[in-house]
């Protein structure tokens, strides 16, 4: 964790969406937030990121919880709902717009595709109303680069610091990147622990704490698990739940997908005893640089 972060009890937390069952690739990041949040002593948190009710499929987010709690990874104080925090991504909308930092847009995806993909700030200055409209932030503090603690630092490209992106879409429904900044500010998290794959969003996110005015947390990305395409392991890539029984089989795989020393005795260990040495071992300097392949069987005797 960076000298920024170390002053303040460290929070981290987890929040994946309820598309769909835990996943291995979901449980490595899962783990990973979690074992980074315990060695450093701090809290872990669970948020569920139900933005999207088109995309959510019923029972999945109950489904999660009990898996994690399966696994012997037990969060702190209450679920988060992104469902019910509606009142403040709008209140955060209010305030960028009274600050004159956000404007409506009518653009198609149609019309940005023929631009290459990068929105070009058409309607910036046409005072346009909010029907049929998105709000789009307007881009005056773009972010170019920014340190991990396992990746070094990361540049993004010009058009995609500088793009002015959306934060409420079109119907009505809240951005991603607004949602998950006004979230982790309100939870106090600190320090965020997720996968590869959202290194990008990271920098329009940072630009988005400093033009709220919140303090910006520390980052750590994960190595992606991927299938036998190369593809990472996704509900969209149909990749199947975490097996029943025994936990301690699929964790210790985790582990080992992360580059962890295992325990010789693991058979000889309960999970809590499990989870405490990976607590107590974890070092993410051992983890991998590439994205690696997931176990084929997750379900079969763990050998080394």
């Amino acid at each position: 964790m960076s000298d920024t972060h170390a002053a303040s009890p460290y929070i981290g937390r987890f929040a994946p969406s309820p598309s769909g069952e835990l996943h291995f690739g979901s449980l490595i990041a899962a783990l990973g937030s979690y074992l980074h949040a315990r060695a450093a002593q701090g809290q872990w948190l669970v948020r569920i990121d139900d933005l999207d009710p088109p995309r959510e499929i019923a029972g999945s987010a109950d489904s999660i919880l009990a898996t994690l709690e399966r696994f012997g990874l037990h969060w702190d104080g209450e679920v988060v709902w992104q469902s019910k925090r509606h009142d403040a991504y709008r209140a955060a909308l209010d305030t960028l717009r009274n600050n004159g930092l956000s404007y409506y847009c009518t653009c198609t995806r149609q019309r940005i595709s023929q631009l290459g993909g990068t929105y070009d700030g058409h309607c910036q200055h046409l005072g346009l109303g909010p029907e049929n409209a998105a709000i789009r932030l307007r881009q005056t503090r773009p972010v170019y680069a920014f340190d991990d603690d396992f990746q070094g630092q990361l540049h993004a490209s010009q058009s995609l610091a500088e793009e002015d992106f959306i934060i409420r879409r079109r119907d009505g429904l809240f951005a991603y990147n607004l949602a998950v900044v006004v979230d982790d500010h309100y939870q106090g998290v600190n320090h965020v622990v997720r996968g590869a794959d959202l290194i990008e969003p990271t920098v329009r996110q940072i630009s988005l704490y400093q033009h709220l005015g919140y303090p910006q947390p520390g980052y750590l990305h994960l190595p992606l698990a991927v299938n036998e395409s190369g593809d990472k392991l996704s509900k969209q890539n149909h990749a199947p739940g975490l097996p029943q029984g025994d936990p301690r089989p699929v964790l210790l795989k985790a582990l080992q997908f992360l580059g962890q020393t295992l325990p010789e005795n693991w058979q000889d260990l309960t999970l809590d005893l499990l989870l405490r040495w990976a607590i107590e071992h974890w070092s993410p300097a051992m983890m991998p640089r590439q994205h690696a392949k997931a176990p084929s069987d997750l379900t079969s005797a763990f050998s080394k």
